[in-house]
């Protein structure tokens, strides 16, 4: 392992390290010693949230290994919570779960209709999650993309869309009456719209039920989102809110059902979404949580895949016995170095 000092730090390159990081909750306010992490970088089976390759930093600590992994858009202070849970999984661990497996859906990123049928129907799952609006005029490859999605899961499946907030109001409403035709019938919409202003107009104005994602995860304090009259399920990660017990907390809060997504981790970092959504008190909904399909490469031995539209809950996340495979080039280490010494420094 790489090893390197952060803000702060009480020991030379050489001699290991201690950064300044946290109790549960917390960052930055004591001293305990913790691993400092080998970057990764591993290239995408296709484009998805406009990203081609993935990269992050993998940190370990007596509780077992986390993982740091804001996207490269997230600003110091955005990234914050995001190291907040790699050392709650490195040095805490996770909550009692109270199942043992979690339901999930299939993610089918915007690709040919084709393609997507083929994803859905070597998936095993029973749910699918479509991504739309990936870019300007996409709506007619959204429509033939959701058919397809239908017609490989059957009537008794269930396709829900995610438009990562692209749309205005008006759009909104008028690609989701198309959408909801198309698919014979919509679980969900996740994030039509960017703000929770439009999300309650849109909601206002059609039959499906509207779920809220980047609204409660990238909101300046997810526990006091009020959401209830914007949106109908509430799309939590882990990651971004801070670990899983911020992020049960903020399942509290909002009071809606929840469905527990990844942020596109390697299965080091998925494995503690899935303890999320193995720890709240209710599920009712598939998870986001198949991911690890979209890497072309995984940091594990055996990656994090569900089996017949399921996944184990872990009590801590597998060991990245594959890191130097997928090891960054030196430039994007230093990139991801720097990066962590400035939210270290931040929190």
């Amino acid at each position: 392992m790489r090893t390197c000092v952060p803000p702060n730090a009480t020991a030379s390159r050489r001699e290991g390290v201690y950064a300044r990081t946290p109790s549960p909750g917390r960052i930055g306010s004591t001293g305990i010693p913790c691993g400092v992490p080998d970057v990764y970088a591993i290239p995408m089976t296709t484009r998805f949230r406009g990203i081609t390759v993935r990269e992050g930093m993998l940190i370990s600590g007596p509780a077992g290994w986390g993982e740091f992994c804001p996207f490269p858009e997230y600003d110091d202070g955005e990234s914050v919570p995001w190291l907040a849970a790699a050392l709650e999984a490195a040095e805490v661990g996770w909550p009692e779960p109270v199942r043992h497996s979690v339901p999930v859906n299939c993610i089918v990123p915007a690709v040919s209709a084709v393609r997507a049928h083929a994803i859905v129907t070597a998936s095993g799952c029973a749910t699918a999650k479509v991504k739309v609006a990936d870019a300007a005029g996409s709506l007619p490859a959204d429509l033939e993309r959701v058919a397809a999605v239908r017609d490989a899961l059957g009537p008794g499946g269930a396709v829900r869309v995610d438009a990562n907030g692209r749309w205005g109001v008006d759009d909104a409403v008028a690609a989701i009456r198309a959408l909801d035709r198309a698919a014979g019938g919509l679980q969900y919409v996740e994030q039509p719209c960017a703000t929770l202003d439009e999300l309650a107009a849109v909601r206002r104005r059609v039959d499906v039920r509207i779920a809220a994602d980047e609204s409660i995860r990238r909101a300046e304090d997810p526990l006091q989102v009020a959401v209830a009259g914007a949106a109908d399920i509430a799309v939590l990660k882990c990651a971004p809110l801070g670990g899983v017990r911020r992020a049960l907390a903020v399942a509290q809060a909002c009071g809606l059902p929840c469905v527990v997504s990844s942020a596109l981790q390697t299965s080091v970092g998925l494995a503690a979404e899935i303890a999320l959504a193995g720890a709240l008190p209710q599920l009712d909904l598939a998870c986001g949580l198949g991911t690890v399909a979209l890497l072309t490469a995984d940091v594990v031995d055996m990656p994090l895949r569900p089996v017949g539209g399921r996944l184990e809950v872990p009590r801590r996340a597998p060991d990245p016995t594959r890191r130097a495979e997928v090891a960054a080039d030196a430039e994007r280490t230093h990139w991801w170095d720097a990066r962590l010494a400035r939210v270290a420094a931040t929190a």
